[in-house]
């Protein structure tokens, strides 16, 4: 399994998301992986979350990380989360 590296872009995004980097690394790791836009990949997987997030209690978190696969890494560029 290649290296998973998170831009600069995506590391500011999971600060913003609710989202940790374990949770994007096992979002890649652990899931089906689609197109996305631009020749990039992305994946989803959803998280028993049982709390609040902006003053609204969730029950699960979704995260769907877009990246590259490079020849040595896979590289993050962004990260959108989900709550519902």
């Amino acid at each position: 399994m290649k290296p998973i590296r998170l831009s600069a872009h995506a590391t500011e995004s999971i600060k913003y998301r609710g989202v940790t980097v374990d949770e994007v690394k096992e979002a890649i790791n652990s899931s089906d992986w689609s197109l996305a836009e631009l020749g990039r990949m992305e994946c989803r997987k959803e998280f028993v979350y049982d709390r609040i997030w902006n003053k609204i209690h969730y029950k699960t978190k979704q995260v769907r990380p877009i990246f590259v696969e490079e020849e040595t890494e896979t590289v993050v560029i962004t990260v959108y989360s989900y709550y519902y």
